[in-house]
């Protein structure tokens, strides 16, 4: 009698008190691929950009992208029924992606969407380039040194939203009108970013997706909409939103507040969607309430793609309690990337793509895949292999195991 014997993947990782211990993967889990767009929820996966492996890839240098890796983990996430937000802070908008690399994959990925749109068949049967990409608009062509406070600095930040406007339209995307730097450095008060903002709308081809990121991600956006009080600043943005309804799709919120975003929801004007940014608490958020829900705009769906699109899927099919739970098993996973310093969770994201097979090397634009320790990228390892989203776990596991070797932690 023949036994045979199924050898256990393992890999030695580094423990916080300088010790290691071996950790065994779990099997990989097949996920399923939608047969039709989805219907109960809209999702965009801000997807990161993956640099050429011989460029210079460090602080300060032009970002120089491999496009056809970057273009292809774009293809992953449409194939698993999720939208694109593209060019966002996801892809290193004000950390290492220069304008000059961002309009290119602007209209790159605006290409690459009709080429979909137009062969579109299972599921992205029926959709339009804006349905599968939405892309940022902001004012990151602008020195932030070199814009002065008042009048002037927010005539320099509306012309340069207007050519980055133009730039996504152009291209086919949806817009997304990005928060700027620029304009919270050169405004007054809340006036100033009302001014600035009708005029964009009053602009704008077609409805636009708002985009509120808060300190968290971006410091520099502290006080946006012209208050640091929360309750303030959610007053004027309403403002803004009750105004220009017809030219509004919906409004990404990144704060991380479940209870600021329930009730921003509640009090948007009808058809205006409210597309969680909240890393934090998506499950729930997205879950809904029985009354309303959250649509999805997250740069955690780019890591936990096949795990969304499942819960997604169980959402259509009528199956509440399974979508959720999809989403719960992830939910360590996230709080894990996009814990403090959070602005740094883009490097989370990038090494699960690599460890997926994504990318060839561990690298980002501008350096910043020295953004977290080893013991934080070991930890997203592990998590990652218990939300079954190690994809290949014996090439994630090789890849790990090659990764902690060079950095002194012996296999």
């Amino acid at each position: 009698m023949t036994t045979t014997v199924t050898s256990t993947l393992s890999v030695t990782l580094p423990t916080a008190d300088g010790g290691t211990r071996r950790y065994e993967l779990a099997p990989a889990r097949e996920w399923p691929r939608p047969a039709a767009p989805f219907q109960s929820r809209k999702a965009y996966a801000a997807a990161h950009v993956i640099p050429a492996v011989s460029a210079d890839n460090t602080p300060g240098a032009a970002a120089t992208l491999d496009w056809d890796r970057t273009l292809a983990f774009r293809h992953e996430l449409w194939s698993y029924g999720l939208g694109i937000a593209d060019a966002m802070d996801t892809a290193q908008r004000g950390m290492g992606l220069d304008w000059a690399a961002t309009r290119e994959l602007i209209r790159r990925v605006g290409a690459e969407a009709r080429s979909v749109a137009a062969s579109g068949r299972g599921a992205t049967a029926g959709l339009s380039v804006r349905d599968l990409v939405a892309c940022g608009a902001g004012t990151d062509q602008l020195e932030l040194a070199d814009v002065p406070t008042g009048p002037e600095g927010v005539r320099r930040v509306f012309d340069a939203y207007r050519v980055q406007l133009a730039t996504v339209e152009d291209a086919g995307p949806k817009a997304i009108l990005m928060a700027s730097r620029a304009l919270a450095k050169a405004a007054s008060g809340p006036d100033d970013y009302l001014r600035v903002y009708s005029a964009l709308l009053g602009e704008a081809r077609e409805p636009v997706i708002l985009h509120w990121l808060g300190a968290m991600f971006d410091p520099a956006l502290k006080g946006y909409w012209g208050s640091e009080d929360i309750a303030t600043a959610t007053g004027t943005f309403l403002d803004l939103i009750r105004g220009h309804a017809d030219k509004i799709d919906g409004v990404k919120v990144s704060l991380l507040d479940a209870e600021h975003e329930k009730a921003l929801r509640a009090a948007l004007p009808d058809g205006i969607r409210l597309y969680t940014g909240d890393d934090f608490n998506y499950p729930e958020l997205i879950a809904g309430d029985g009354e309303r829900h959250s649509d999805a705009l997250l740069g955690i769906f780019a890591a936990i793609y096949p795990a969304a699109s499942a819960a997604l899927q169980a959402f259509d099919a009528g199956k509440p309690a399974e979508a959720r739970a999809a989403l719960d098993a992830t939910r360590e996973l996230g709080l894990h990337i996009f814990s403090a310093p959070t602005f740094y969770y883009k490097t989370g994201i990038a090494f699960l793509a690599w460890l997926d097979g994504h990318q060839p090397g561990f690298q980002m634009v501008g350096g910043l895949q020295s953004g977290r320790s080893m013991l934080h990228l070991a930890r997203i390892f592990e998590l990652a292999d218990r939300a079954g989203l190690l994809l290949d776990p014996a090439v994630a596991a090789a890849r790990m195991a090659g990764f902690l070797s060079v950095n002194g932690v012996a296999q």
